[in-house]
């Protein structure tokens, strides 16, 4: 599984590649949490997300978001991030995890939120691969 942040004109954006759909999504959220901070302490404790959505691409923003949202409410910096997404009946959900790192004097970068710009999840022959642009 790996990440890689990508210049997006005043944005940015992550494209990830992982052998699994769970990995993937975890993927990206720790390219989120890279494009807010480049070094992350040892510290923090974990917390569960679970979102749930009518497509790939839905339930990928929403994932997004609500860590985002838990970066907010929690000052904390989800890394670590755990995945692992499911379909039935038409609905897609993920259950996860991230490790909240306190906020408080790592000097992360505003990421303001998830973009449906250019966003693809999709199979390879070599596994998943997703793209996500973030407004900064």
């Amino acid at each position: 599984m790996s990440y890689a942040l990508r210049d997006h004109t005043a944005d940015v954006a992550v494209e990830a590649t992982a052998e699994s759909r769970d990995a993937v999504f975890a993927a990206v959220a720790d390219g989120l949490a890279a494009a807010m901070c480049d070094r992350v302490p040892d510290e923090g404790e974990r917390f569960d997300v679970t979102v749930r959505a009518e497509g790939l691409e839905a339930l990928l923003f929403d994932y997004l978001d609500e860590l985002i949202y838990q970066r907010d409410v929690r000052g904390v910096l989800p890394v670590d991030n755990e995945a692992t997404v499911a379909e039935e009946d038409g609905e897609w959900t993920l259950d996860g995890s991230a490790r909240g790192v306190p906020l408080t004097g790592l000097g992360a970068r505003d990421v303001k939120a998830v973009t449906y710009s250019e966003m693809a999840v999709e199979e390879t022959p070599d596994g998943w691969r997703a793209y996500v642009v973030f407004d900064v």
